[in-house]
């Protein structure tokens, strides 16, 4: 795969309360056809990997608000979303309207389950941030490098490379999510292979697995919880933003600007058939609009707009002060089984 170096602006703004987005200055009308046509409908049904009280319920509250459609929501983890939506296809009963997630638009695109449409936003964010086919778009950004816990680790000693993680001193110490993804230890083979190429990265990884990475059957959020508790001095491939919330309810712990680091897009898709399709495509363009944007923005999520930077402008990658390979949901889903193969054969 080829290296993707994306630069974005990190314009400094201040930080603006949720009540904010209402304001006219960040308004963005909809198509007016779209907006009756959604309000006829009146509701529509979304599938969420996303936390309800972090995201899911105010930015629901606020749309709601705004126009008048009721957002019906369902939590559940990624298979879990992919395994709903399929059976609802393949029984001809189709209750969710728009998801959310990483690669689960892959596979229901397959079975034809996924919706050819197109936001404003496609028109005005990079083009690595939407499909052309118009299956996805990007709504926030996960980020994904090591944190670690400051008891066991001052900060300023901690590992700043992926050389640096051979040090001796780091043997033993460090663990990673042992889960087929992006936020595990595929996706950190993946991120050294697109960098390194097959063959440097390759001798790397031989090297690394001499450090007796412990494989941990976690999410990254669950990984940090554990570094947070001191269980390892070391989590790999965790989200980056993560370790701040942390910190600010009294946590030691901090994240390392690894470069570069693994950008995976947070998209959403549109079902097909959706049974609320004109709700869904309202609600698609609000979430992806500059005020849809600021909600991810105040709710700690990391917006894809190059014009409303997270809250620490330092997390996003820019291209230059912080690098990253951003990888779409296609291009994570055709190469993670062979990151996985590779785990299998050197860390297991």
């Amino acid at each position: 795969m080829a290296h993707k170096w994306i630069a974005s602006r990190a314009v400094m703004f201040g930080a603006l309360v949720a009540a904010s987005v209402l304001n006219a200055s960040v308004s963005r009308a909809a198509d007016q056809a779209l907006i009756d046509a959604a309000k006829k409908e009146g509701s529509l049904t979304w599938y969420t990997t996303l936390i309800v009280d972090q995201f899911v319920r105010p930015a629901a509250a606020v749309f709601e608000k705004k126009y008048g459609v009721k957002v019906n929501y369902v939590r559940a983890d990624h298979n879990d979303v992919t395994l709903r939506i399929l059976n609802e296809g393949k029984a001809g009963r189709m209750q969710a309207d728009i998801f959310d997630g990483f690669s689960q638009v892959v596979t229901l695109d397959r079975e034809g389950m996924v919706l050819r449409w197109s936001p404003d936003a496609a028109k005005r964010f990079p083009k690595h941030l939407s499909d052309p086919e118009g299956r996805w778009i990007a709504a926030n950004l996960y980020v994904l490098t090591p944190g670690f816990n400051t008891d066991l680790i001052p900060k300023g000693s901690e590992p700043k490379t992926f050389e640096d993680l051979l040090d001796p001193k780091w043997k033993g110490k460090m663990a990673w999510s042992s889960n087929v993804s992006a936020s595990g230890s595929s996706g950190f083979i993946g991120t050294v292979l697109t960098h390194m190429s097959e063959e440097k990265g390759m001798a790397y990884l031989r090297k690394l697995a001499t450090q007796n990475m412990t494989g941990v059957r976690v999410s990254a959020r669950q990984l940090l919880d554990q570094v947070i508790a001191g269980e390892y001095a070391i989590g790999l491939q965790i989200f980056n933003y993560h370790p701040g919330i942390s910190a600010a309810k009294g946590a030691h712990v901090d994240w390392i600007k690894l470069e570069p680091a693994l950008a995976a897009l947070g998209v959403m898709s549109i079902t097909k058939p959706a049974p609320h399709e004109n709700a869904a495509k309202l609600f698609l363009d609000f979430l992806t609009s500059p005020e849809g944007q600021q909600l991810f923005r105040d709710a700690d999520y990391m917006p894809v707009d190059p014009d409303v930077p997270p809250r620490d402008p330092s997390l996003r990658p820019d291209g230059e002060k912080f690098k990253a390979v951003y990888m779409t949901p296609f291009e994570i889903d055709s190469q993670v089984p062979k990151w996985a193969k590779v785990y299998e054969a050197l860390f297991k």
